[in-house]
């Protein structure tokens, strides 16, 4: 018994670090949207901190409040395991699935799936998801800035055919090179014992 309550309390306080680091992140309190009672919802978000707290919902009921926020120009995140949050998950930005507790309907309909169910590992995501972003940016500005610079030299001057090669493949391998940032170990932050990677199963859109 007393494993079972240290369980709780470590789930519990795993799950308040979450609530609070999404929020630093986007700046949003996190919302909860379930199907349980007013009360027994309260309870809950009350222990992990959350403040906006919509009980009693049917799983049409949650997808109309992901769509609503996204209607509002947000890029809506959605958690979840049960059969009744896999219309949520669909409609939302990207939706994370929980894989160990996760319904079979809603490990199909997630992007991303945490496969032993640590909550600590979604901010994570979010943040390698942010960082991957960037890169694409940062890639796509740098293979940009020297083909144009290239066809400049050559329509403005006469451009070696040798240094238009270099700059062609030395455009490349900058972008490559850019690209191994993601491999560095603190671009996969660890939740708990083991890397990222080893906790979660990506589709689609996240990472």
């Amino acid at each position: 018994m007393l494993d079972v309550v240290k369980g709780l309390v470590v789930a519990a306080l795993g799950a308040a670090a979450t609530v609070a680091a999404l929020a630093r992140m986007t700046d949003l309190p996190p919302v909860l949207l379930t199907g349980d009672n007013v009360r027994a919802a309260r309870q809950l978000a009350a222990g992990v901190g959350i403040t906006d707290v919509r009980a009693g919902l049917l799983p049409q009921d949650k997808a109309a409040a992901v769509r609503a926020g996204e209607a509002r120009g947000r890029e809506v995140l959605v958690v979840g395991d049960g059969v009744n949050d896999a219309p949520a998950l669909a409609a939302a930005h990207t939706g994370v699935a929980m894989g160990r507790a996760g319904s079979d309907l809603a490990l199909e309909t997630a992007d991303a799936v945490v496969i032993r169910d640590e909550l600590a590992t979604v901010p994570a995501v979010v943040k390698l998801s942010r960082a991957a972003h960037r890169l694409v940016i940062q890639n796509l500005t740098i293979a940009a800035v020297f083909i144009a610079a290239l066809a400049v030299w050559d329509l403005t001057a006469t451009l070696p055919l040798p240094l238009g090669v270099a700059g062609h493949e030395g455009s490349t391998l900058v972008v490559a090179l850019n690209g191994f940032r993601l491999l560095r170990e603190t671009a996969w932050t660890r939740p708990g014992n083991g890397p990222l990677s080893a906790r979660l199963r990506c589709r689609q859109r996240v990472c």
